[in-house]
């Protein structure tokens, strides 16, 4: 009996522990949410009174001074931040659709969207996703220095034609066309098994890099199909999609045949390891190199969710790939339905 009452009781307690981790949640965003609007409104009527009344630069550092001393202690009313303010009042306040939406991602999100994006449709890129995948600043600034937008833009995958319909947009926002190795200490020339090695030495800053949503299940995972042992090279998890996702590496150049090795990996954990409830197995076949036309006739006919992707040691998209974004029409329809 007391034993009974003792699960019972653990039970009780795990259910008010998650309610209140929940109102806690609620809480600081409702306290996010309401700091937001206060330095939308701040920025908002330094804005007004510049423009009205003819005020110039001297008058947010008169205005800076002026808080301080009202309010000692509070930090956020420097100089800086004042601009700052300023700056994010102008940036949001003719563009009705990513106005509400920054309420919901934090301050200093916020000051690295800003400073660090051309323009609206690459703001709303980091905004959507940032809330979508909970990065955190971190995470965030490195998505950007990488060149997430862009290279997320330009990914090779064939997953309108092979996943749900409802977490289609999702998963190809998951998966970026390169992906930047430059914490790795490895010469040009390296092998497989040393490019997996590296990698899992370095796990954390690589799942950061694969979009900090993804969650490590192994490396050489084994599958066994009727006797015969298969090893995957890196297997994760998508925390937001609800599916396992196999990823190849490949330190040469992409070759057709590839697609048919991993679309068997994806059959038998589809098979095997899936569980109820969770969306198709997804692949990555990570290459060195990649043409572009050659991915695209590849993975014409393939029946299994894949993407293909270069990774690289440095930052830089290349040059040549800058003019082949998609338009701002196209890029519009992939974000509105990433909540």
């Amino acid at each position: 009996m007391k034993k009974e009452v003792t699960n019972s009781y653990r039970s009780f307690l795990s259910e008010i522990k998650e309610r209140i981790r929940s109102a806690q949640y609620m809480a600081l965003k409702s306290v996010n949410r309401e700091l937001i609007v206060l330095y939308w409104d701040v920025g908002r009527m330094i804005v007004e009174k510049q423009e009205k009344e003819g005020w110039g630069k001297a008058v947010v550092e008169t205005l800076a001074n002026d808080l301080q001393k009202e309010f000692p202690g509070m930090q956020g009313y420097s100089t800086d931040n004042l601009w700052r303010m300023r700056k994010f009042y102008l940036h949001f306040r003719n563009n009705e659709k990513l106005a509400p939406m920054v309420q919901e991602i934090s301050w200093t999100k916020i000051i690295v969207i800003v400073e660090s994006c051309n323009d609206d449709l690459e703001r709303e890129f980091y905004i959507r996703m940032t809330r979508k995948f909970g990065w955190t600043k971190n995470v965030l600034i490195h998505q950007i220095e990488n060149q997430t937008y862009e290279k997320t833009l330009l990914n090779q995958t064939n997953f309108e034609k092979t996943l749900p319909e409802k977490i289609k947009k999702q998963a190809k926002l998951a998966v970026k066309d390169e992906y930047t190795f430059d914490f790795l200490e490895l010469t040009e020339e390296h092998g497989e098994m040393e490019l997996e090695r590296a990698l899992i030495a370095k796990i954390n800053k690589f799942l950061i890099e694969m979009g900090g949503a993804f969650a490590f299940m192994g490396n050489q995972y084994r599958l066994e199909v009727d006797g015969t042992e298969f090893f995957i090279d890196i297997l994760l998890y998508h925390r937001r999609l609800k599916c396992l996702v196999a990823v190849e590496l490949k330190v040469g150049e992409f070759k057709p045949e590839h697609v048919g090795k991993i679309q068997f990996y994806l059959s038998a954990l589809d098979s095997k390891v899936k569980v109820k409830g969770e969306n198709p197995s997804i692949g990555i076949i990570m290459c060195k190199e990649k043409k572009r036309t050659i991915v695209e006739y590849a993975l014409r006919q393939s029946r299994k969710p894949i993407g293909i992707a270069q990774y690289t040691m440095t930052e830089k998209l290349p040059r040549k790939l800058q003019g082949e974004l998609p338009t701002p029409e196209d890029v519009q329809r992939l974000l509105i339905d990433i909540r």
